[in-house]
């Protein structure tokens, strides 16, 4: 079980490809606030419905100085298709290895249908320009989680 990062807490550094293969590291995106967030699965329902609330709000993050960054197990190959498929207007980044996920502690036990199983936990995170972690936010859910985002962050709905 990963270790869950707190508030406070340099977020660790990493380099993946991204859904056109081209490499992104986190120091790439140093000056810029971040929210970095993981999913499950691309192409799957929940997720799509979460990537698809980003990408509706992504001009009023930019405009608050965010960038989104998303990451999940996929293959760029499948991360490009959903891109595609949804129109995807942000960077979605490959780990399939899962060591991006052991850092952030988003890799662990979490309850599905009423089970235990291990599995990607939801979460986001929100980085400064410093690379600090600002805002840690695990188990979220899919539907919603923009809107509460944007509420945690000051941000007009």
């Amino acid at each position: 079980m990963s270790t869950r990062l707190e508030a406070g807490a340099a977020a660790p550094e990493f380099t993946l490809r991204d859904q056109t293969g081209a490499s992104v590291s986190l120091a790439d995106l140093k000056g810029q606030k971040v929210i970095l967030y993981f999913y499950p699965e691309a192409l799957t329902e929940a997720c799509t419905k979460q990537a698809c609330d980003f990408r509706d709000s992504l001009n009023s993050l930019k405009s608050a100085g965010y960038t989104v960054v998303g990451v999940s197990r996929d293959e760029p190959e499948k991360l490009a298709e959903f891109v595609k498929r949804d129109g995807l207007n942000f960077t979605l980044l490959s780990d399939p290895d899962r060591a991006v996920h052991e850092l952030y502690g988003v890799w662990g036990e979490k309850s599905m249908y009423g089970k235990t199983v291990v599995g990607v936990i939801r979460s986001t995170f929100v980085i400064d320009e410093n690379g600090v972690v600002t805002l840690p936010l695990y188990n979220v859910k899919a539907t919603g989680h923009v809107a509460s985002l944007r509420k945690k962050l000051g941000l007009a709905a």
